[in-house]
């Protein structure tokens, strides 16, 4: 098990004490009484929303990072239409509208980001040799 898990178990052990606590010491000294039909109702759907929110919580910490314009600099990609010197590549799956700053590139070449202009990125030829694998490769 995980720290995450861990610590979301004794949490929730913590909380759903508290609830009973609440409803069993705390609200008959102000006059309210619950049945212990709707003290386990209520624990139930604690315990329910407790594991959705973990599930929900799990997921988006597993997400990848979402890539941005301010994150592409010195990322890795290749040609789709030829950079002329406007063009477009591929980075990481994604298409990118791109401008050239080392003259024309041809389709299939290995490219890097060196900066970005509004919503364009600004590309140079990627000399460093190694194989361009699809990935979002930094230097």
């Amino acid at each position: 098990m995980t720290v995450r898990l861990i610590w979301a178990i004794i949490s929730d052990i913590l909380e759903e004490t508290a609830l009973a606590l609440i409803v069993l010491w705390g609200l008959p000294k102000l006059g309210v009484h619950i049945p212990l039909a709707g003290l386990v109702a209520m624990m139930v759907v604690w315990l329910v929303i407790s594991v959705a929110t973990y599930r929900a919580g799990s997921r988006a910490l597993k997400r990848q990072a979402v890539v941005g314009l301010s994150t592409m600099v010195g990322t890795r990609g290749k040609v789709v239409r030829r950079l002329t010197p406007r063009g477009v590549v591929r980075i990481g799956g994604e298409l990118w509208e791109a401008t050239s700053s080392s003259g024309d590139i041809a389709v299939g070449e290995e490219i890097i980001v060196t900066a970005q202009e509004r919503l364009r990125l600004v590309v140079r030829r990627d000399s460093s040799g190694t194989p361009y694998r699809g990935l979002d490769d930094k230097h």
